[in-house]
């Protein structure tokens, strides 16, 4: 049975807590622990964990219609770790397991797509998420909250959480009003002994700041988001007071203490590893977030001195993170003794078929759904050098963009004003072939659910614009031979945080400093002038403060609207039934050596 939203809220406001759940009695841990000394026992709980699966149920690639495949040979899917899970089940014993998520589940794939949005599950009588289908049927004890989790909006996020078996956790998710919990911030867990106390394991979720920059149109008035390390203070002496004998946390927040979005919130972006080191009485953290592979990471705590283990899994349900946990009961208490993580991995086992037979059919409808022709290409578009070189397949985002923001402004006092268009190289692979265009090649091209917004900006703003997006690319001498690997994600700065921009010309020259790159920028044939006011054409994660480009979050909105871009982008391919270049490609920027073209 599902948890349900306002049965934890009451119980929160009667007693502060989050959700309280028993197991059944345990039997002896199966695998092996150092001996018990005279007037000792010993309990061995093992903690799975994953983490931004981003709707990846099975191990396929919608984009390319086929069986997902990378050059590290890498498997993905929910399926892969059920048949994991199994396993260590059948190793450790179910009753001596959790399985925990780490957030980021309900977007990132057509899957996800077509439940939020062309069969969603809002509708009256609408389908299981298959999301929240395949994560009841592994069992899974909890999950954190993750910044995507916002995306469609907080109806759509309730009614996953409505559908799920297990609570979904977000401690520093809070009513913008009252700063109450607006979600179970812990679920306790409680495993029995045979010949002693019961060992009770408390779960703290906590989510990403961000979501208040990211998905503000969704959030702004109604919910706030507090830092971790805040959250965590608060709450990891209450679980400790209530008898939790572990506390593990569900961080969907990465370990590097940086932010993408610079100054714009006061709380950490990345703080999992922060919230190690300043907040005593965590044993373990699962973090999420950074889609990095950290098989076991110790931070010691600066309070306690005592390590706390940190294991992030790869995205996609490539990995499963396992903790070990030894306790020992001693002078009536359970005590944790150690702890150690590392990561399983799902290229090594084959789906389980219990998933596969439970998702088959949503799983063909979206197939289905992706192969739908819309067009017809002239000539083969691809992303492969898009980020150095600009690239039609890029110009045909912002000519789309630009379209649609010019068709929502003719009218207003704004219309007469020029309007330029950002567009990030978000994939390395995407490819619209030549002859018919399908949804999915659409889709590969913007892998994300971004809608549009149009921003007031100077020419002044621009350039400091342009300049920032510069700093993606690495400073390169004029006599060193060029390695496009090593070119771009200049201090790892992703691909999705490089922004061309249409409608202006101008040069990158690599070879200056950061800060310093953008030269000969012009504007209709003349030298841009600052003054000079634009309408930007821009996704929503970049105008909310995305990436912290410089202006665009503080400039006036004049328009936004919630269709995706990807969904602008295969309307007006319908429209015009031919992908031609000649009617969207221009060569707007070049990247130079102290004025001399690199290609």
């Amino acid at each position: 049975m599902a948890l349900n939203r306002r049965t934890f809220l009451e119980k929160s406001a009667a007693t502060g807590a989050g959700v309280a759940v028993a197991s059944a009695v345990a039997a002896p841990a199966a695998q092996a622990a150092p001996a018990a000394q005279p007037g000792e026992k010993r309990y061995s709980l093992t903690v799975m964990g994953t983490t931004d699966l981003h709707g990846h149920v099975f191990n396929w690639d919608y984009f390319k219609d086929a069986e997902y495949s990378d050059k590290a040979g890498n498997a993905q899917g929910l399926a892969r770790v059920s048949t994991l899970v199994n396993q260590i089940r059948a190793e450790r014993g179910r009753e001596n397991t959790l399985l925990l998520d780490a957030g980021d589940t309900i977007q990132g794939t057509p899957l996800t797509y077509y439940f939020a949005k062309v069969d969603p599950i809002t509708a009256q009588g609408g389908p299981v998420h298959p999301m929240a289908a395949a994560m009841n049927a592994i069992g899974y004890d909890a999950a954190a909250l993750g910044n995507h989790e916002f995306n469609y909006g907080i109806e759509t996020l309730r009614k996953f959480e409505e559908q799920l078996d297990f609570p979904l956790l977000g401690a520093n998710a809070v009513d913008a009003r009252t700063l109450r919990p607006a979600f179970p911030p812990y679920v306790m867990k409680t495993l029995r002994v045979r010949g002693a106390r019961p060992v009770k394991v408390a779960v703290l979720g906590l989510t990403n700041p961000g979501i208040a920059i990211w998905d503000k149109a969704y959030v702004q008035g109604k919910l706030a988001f507090p830092g971790l390390e805040e959250q965590a203070a608060k709450w990891v002496p209450k679980l400790r007071s209530m008898g939790a004998d572990v506390v593990i946390v569900s961080a969907h927040s990465g370990t590097s203490g940086t932010s993408s979005y610079g100054d714009q919130v006061p709380y950490v972006e990345n703080a999992a590893a922060n919230v190690a080191r300043r907040v005593p009485g965590i044993d373990a953290i699962l973090v999420g977030h950074a889609h990095v592979e950290i098989p076991e990471l110790r931070v010691v705590n600066e309070q306690s001195g005592k390590t706390v283990v940190l294991s992030e899994p790869l995205c996609y349900a490539e990995r499963l993170t396992v903790f070990d946990v030894e306790l020992v009961f001693r002078r009536g208490c359970w005590e944790v003794e150690s702890v150690a993580a590392s990561l399983r991995d799902s290229r090594s086992v084959a789906d389980d078929p219990k998933i596969t037979r439970l998702l088959s059919e949503q799983h063909a409808k979206v197939v289905a759904y992706v192969n739908q022709v819309v067009g017809t290409a002239t000539q083969t578009l691809t992303t492969v050098e898009a980020r150095y070189k600009d690239a039609p397949i890029i110009d045909l985002i912002t000519k789309v963009q630009e379209d649609v923001v010019r068709a929502a402004l003719a009218g207003t006092e704004y219309a007469s004003l020029p309007v330029i268009a950002q567009a990030s190289p978000f994939s390395r692979t995407s490819e619209i072939p030549a002859g018919e265009v399908t949804i999915r090649d659409l889709s590969s091209l913007y892998i994300y659910d971004n809608t549009l917004v149009a921003k007031l900006m100077t020419g002044a703003q621009v350039r400091a614009y342009l300049e920032y997006s510069a700093e993606y690319f690495v400073q390169t001498a004029p006599d060193v031979v060029v390695d496009v690997e090593k070119l771009t994600n200049a201090n790892g700065r992703p691909d999705y945080n490089y922004d061309y921009v249409s409608g202006l010309v101008y040069d990158i020259d690599v070879a200056q400093p950061a800060g310093s790159r953008i030269r000969n920028l012009t504007f209709n044939g003349a030298p841009l002038d600052d003054a000079q006011q634009f309408v930007l054409a821009v996704n929503n994660y970049r105008a909310n403060g995305g990436g912290a480009f410089p202006f665009v979050a503080s400039a006036k909105e004049l328009w936004s609207e919630s269709t995706e871009i990807r969904t602008r982008i295969a309307e007006w391919v319908t429209a015009k039934g031919v992908l031609d270049p000649k009617d969207f490609a221009s060569v707007d920027w070049k990247l130079t050596r102290n004025g001399v073209p690199v290609f």
